[in-house]
């Protein structure tokens, strides 16, 4: 018997193509910045989450050196056996006091970071009330968690509340779970009020921060902040991926709660550490941001105006609150087609479809950093203005 096992995969890809949903991955020739290479032309970058433009800033490039010539390219093991190093242990006590938190856990990613706590926090005979837009690392660790899922309407705090009202009599443990920012249409989560409805009825309250940390709040120290709601959440998630410029995530909370993920998380007990480079870099962006907020400030500077000239023109840049800027095209052909009008012009700025957003909502997703120029921005604008009246969006 001679059958292809693996036939089902160019009828998933040819349906992808005909759907424009078929993701073309650009290569980049050069470092993360406001400008990028590929395919040797110099491209605006207007794709990355590198918020804040650390990703290739000088003094995390030389910490990173720095700690690979000290410790070496690798941490050798997973963090319980050999894998802890001084500089892990220093990231996770600077990031602890900049969140304002007793302690903190680093790991591999915001991904890793949502699949280590989840599980440990609910399981089989517990309910999650999560909101309809989380993220899927969110999704995924719920599912992780065998826990009974109750999904609410995005941000719809009645929603949420009727269903905790339904299961108010439930014996088990119950978790309420939000993204701080979430990421294709750049709004809010409603913490303030997820932490008074944790309180009322009895819940564990956690919010997923990755496009919040070094966005919101003083110093770019995130929604909890940016609310000044202190210690009223009780799992923070962050990632050190986007505003941080490097790569990796974090649970910071209870010391108890960091101790049992010591103890029995499984991305900690079963997956390498950061390199000493990422935690290095990792641990010099967290300074910086300690030090000053002038990163901070410029990015929010560079997307109110953005933002605004977009609207003047009649771009639908939807309900964003943050620097993430939607510019919703409806129809996945047409925002494929406007995504590619762009690189041919110079501008790096993919299209988004189904599933990552709903069905008759793809656009382009704006990315703007404190590392864009006025002059970056303009001739972002022009263009954008140049397709999107060839194209009868505007």
């Amino acid at each position: 018997m001679n059958k292809d096992v693996l036939a089902f995969v160019d009828e998933q890809l040819d349906e992808l193509k005909e759907k424009n949903l078929y993701n073309t991955i650009r290569v980049l020739e050069s470092s993360q910045g406001a400008w990028v290479t590929i395919d040797g032309r110099s491209k605006l970058n207007l794709c990355s989450n590198n918020y804040l433009g650390l990703a290739a800033d000088e003094d995390l490039v030389a910490a990173a050196c720095e700690a690979t010539r000290k410790y070496g390219v690798g941490p050798g093991a997973v963090r319980t056996i050999a894998g802890t190093m001084s500089i892990h242990g220093e990231l996770e006590r600077v990031l602890a006091e900049f969140k304002g938190r007793e302690a903190s856990i680093a790991l591999q990613s915001g991904f890793s970071a949502n699949l280590a706590v989840i599980p440990l926090l609910v399981g089989r005979d517990d309910l999650i009330y999560s909101d309809e837009f989380n993220h899927a690392s969110i999704i995924d660790g719920c599912r992780l968690s065998r826990a009974k899922i109750r999904v609410f309407g995005h941000l719809d705090m009645d929603h949420l509340e009727e269903l905790l009202k339904e299961d108010i009599e439930h014996p088990g443990r119950k978790l309420i779970i939000s993204d701080g920012v979430f990421s294709m249409d750049g709004d809010l989560g409603n913490m303030p009020a997820i932490a008074d409805l944790a309180e009322k009825y009895g819940c564990i309250s956690m919010v997923d921060d990755a496009h919040g940390e070094g966005v919101l709040g003083s110093h770019g120290r995130g929604i909890v902040d940016h609310y000044e709601l202190g210690e009223r959440i009780d799992v923070e998630v962050g990632t050190l991926s986007k505003a941080m410029g490097c790569v990796g995530g974090f649970v910071a909370g209870d010391a108890r709660l960091i101790e049992y993920i010591k103890q029995r998380g499984r991305p900690f007990l079963f997956s390498s550490s950061l390199t000493p480079a990422e935690a290095a870099a990792n641990l010099t962006a967290v300074r910086k941001l300690w030090e000053s907020d002038e990163l901070v400030s410029r990015l929010w500077d560079n997307a109110k105006y953005f933002q605004g000239k977009l609207s003047e023109m009649g771009f639908d840049t939807g309900r964003t609150e943050t620097p993430i800027t939607p510019v919703i095209i409806g129809d996945a052909g047409v925002s494929a087609e406007f995504s590619r009008r762009l690189f041919e012009k110079d501008i790096f700025a993919q299209s988004i479809g189904f599933p990552t957003v709903p069905q008759g909502k793809a656009r382009i997703r704006v990315m703007i950093s404190a590392a864009h120029s006025r002059e970056d921005l303009d001739f972002a604008l022009e263009t954008f203005g140049i397709v999107g009246r060839d194209l009868e969006i505007i």
